[in-house]
């Protein structure tokens, strides 16, 4: 287990988990087979695989967007629809999913309200994250006026506006540009080590999946499986000349040949 975990507390525990589409129709799809699989305090997990393998469906089983067809899956020792009423987690989209008619300190205030937080804490609450994430003089403007890497960044503010032990994070980086999407990756890896919240964090990308993780889960083509964990064994902090060290090179050649014969299976 990687150095950085915090400790050996348990918060997702996923036990012959299977996810049928359609189940017992004719046309029923596998999206996920016997999925097995431990996450711990303080770990920063990547799920990988080829499009259509069910990373994003494994993601929203955690959230308690779907239902798993059979298995058990628990988050902080509870079902995934206690997690979701206790608000066990915070989750970030491919989209910032922002709105447009709301500041974005507003915006970052959005589930404190709902948690009827007072008016004065909201505030002070927002503000604090728009500053951890570098955008503390941005509260007064509005989601239209950033650029879509500063959106993201908003998104992960208001994730993490309620200090939820499990960030899920769903290709957030997928629509930037490649330096943009460096550069948040390092914001990312700041963020995590700031507040030690638990990260799972799907990406099509081997580098960039190296890069931010402590563990990565390769996944087969559909129905998805589980084939391997990669332990990335490489020292915190990391810094863009990571990406040039010849560790860094052996893990994404070692994922990529898991990401292979997976397919070759």
């Amino acid at each position: 287990m990687s150095e950085h975990v915090q400790n050996n507390t348990l918060v997702i525990s996923a036990k012959g988990v299977n996810k049928i589409f359609g189940s017992g129709e004719d046309n029923q799809v596998v999206a996920l087979q016997n999925i097995n699989l431990d996450i711990h305090n303080g770990e920063f997990i990547s799920l990988i695989g080829p499009s259509g393998c069910g990373k994003s469906t494994l993601l929203r089983l955690i959230a308690d967007l779907l239902k798993p067809t059979t298995g058990e899956l628990k988050i902080n020792g509870k079902n995934p629809q206690q997690a979701r009423l206790d608000r066990d987690y915070g989750m970030v989209f491919q989209a910032a999913t922002l709105y447009d008619w709301r500041t974005v300190g507003k915006n970052v205030e959005l589930p404190l309200e709902i948690m009827r937080y007072s008016a004065s804490e909201r505030k002070v609450r927002a503000q604090k994250m728009l500053e951890m994430v570098e955008l503390g003089k941005f509260s007064n403007h509005y989601p239209w006026q950033l650029s879509g890497g500063m959106q993201q960044r908003v998104a992960i503010a208001r994730a993490l506006a309620f200090e939820p032990a499990l960030l899920l994070m769903d290709e957030p980086f997928g629509a930037l540009d490649e330096f943009t999407r460096e550069r948040m990756n390092m914001e990312l890896l700041r963020i995590w080590q700031t507040t030690k919240t638990t990260v799972i964090f799907v990406t099509h990308s081997i580098p960039e999946a190296i890069f931010l993780s402590t563990r990565v889960v390769v996944m087969s083509p559909r129905p998805g499986r589980i084939t391997a964990v990669v332990d990335t064994d490489l020292p915190y902090p990391r810094v863009f000349e990571t990406r040039e060290s010849p560790r860094f090179f052996e893990k994404v050649n070692q994922v990529r040949e898991l990401l292979r014969d997976a397919h070759e299976e």
